[in-house]
């Protein structure tokens, strides 16, 4: 599989964080919306069998990796520095990759310096913004479409979680992608596609909107001899025979959602939960050549009883890292 790094620029307000498995699911729409639905078919093909036509990752401000889940003890020491700013770093100058894994430690930065950084040198320290986003509870209430009333239980108000990101702010996804099924243009323009419409929630009143500022073809970073690998989006690592010892991550389960418009078919919208490690995990094997790790979930009705061949991205792009072994 070729690798690529997207660079997405935020145009408003999200209210889905940036996910590669969300990220993948709509990929997906955008495919059986643009080209139909049997080419999606086509693509999907063998998705479970470990045979994926592309592998999306999450999104990261650019220029930086999310500092892996390791304990504490397994990165030097930072000397003469607090311990409660020192666990507040979280990202990995992709200049730093390739130094000792020990060391990333010293190199990575919390989200106040790399929010200054993102800002202009030369501005004012006190316009200068302490974290990379601010979030803020917008009102909604149940409105009923064929009365245009909020219908006979009256008043019913929620509010949804907007996240809205600083200015200047870029991210970049790396997506492994198999040429031969979906070409390089046609997954350029699926994900502008994504863009233009919205990702995740509410995109149809606005949220989740960017532009694509470049998809360059570009390796994925890694160091010499690496005997372990750092996933760059969420997966699913069960039954396949990692080293548990020297496997480190944090689990979550993800409430997956259709989107599109199997949200209207038969009134069943969600998904089965599905047991995943979460970003920036470290497991013990060697990374293979593919570049990812991980499984296809679903088809066959497993994960969803509306739409029967609904599957879920359970791969993840890795970065090769060298860790050292224990054997206790």
């Amino acid at each position: 599989m070729q690798s690529f790094s997207v660079t997405l620029i935020p145009l408003s307000a999200f209210a889905t964080p940036m996910k590669g498995d969300t990220l993948f699911g709509q990929l997906c729409w955008a495919i059986r919306n643009r080209f139909g639905e049997d080419r999606l078919s086509d693509v999907l093909a063998g998705y479970t069998q470990n045979r994926p036509f592309a592998v999306v990752s999450d999104a990261f401000p650019q220029g930086f990796l999310p500092l892996p889940k390791l304990p504490g003890h397994w990165f030097r020491p930072v000397n003469a520095a607090d311990r409660k700013a020192v666990k507040k770093r979280c990202w990995l100058p992709l200049t730093a990759v390739a130094e000792p894994l020990p060391d990333w430690l010293h190199h990575a930065v919390d989200a106040k310096t790399l929010a200054e950084n993102i800002c202009r040198s030369d501005a004012p320290s006190r316009l200068k913004p302490s974290i990379l986003s601010e979030k803020h509870p917008q009102p909604h209430n149940t409105i009923n479409r064929q009365t245009n009333t909020t219908g006979k239980d009256g008043f019913a108000p929620y509010s949804v979680e907007q996240e809205w990101f600083i200015p200047g702010m870029a991210w970049t996804v790396y997506v492994l992608l198999d040429i031969q099924r979906l070409s390089a243009d046609d997954c350029k323009q699926c994900l502008q596609d994504i863009g233009n419409i919205g990702f995740g929630r509410d995109a149809s009143i606005g949220l989740g909107k960017f532009s694509l500022a470049a998809f360059d073809a570009l390796p994925l970073p890694g160091q010499a001899s690496a005997n372990a690998c750092l996933t760059l989006a969420p997966c699913a690592p069960q039954g396949l025979g990692f080293d548990g010892k020297n496997s480190f991550y944090q689990l979550f389960t993800r409430f997956g959602r259709h989107g599109d418009i199997a949200v209207h078919q038969a009134g069943k919208p969600f998904k089965n939960p599905v047991l995943l490690a979460q970003t920036a995990a470290i497991f013990a094997t060697q990374p293979p050549e593919s570049g990812f790790i991980g499984q296809g979930i679903g088809g066959n009705g497993e994960l969803s009883k509306t739409l029967s061949s609904t599957v879920q991205q359970g791969y993840s792009p890795v970065i090769g890292v060298t860790l050292g072994r224990s054997d206790a």
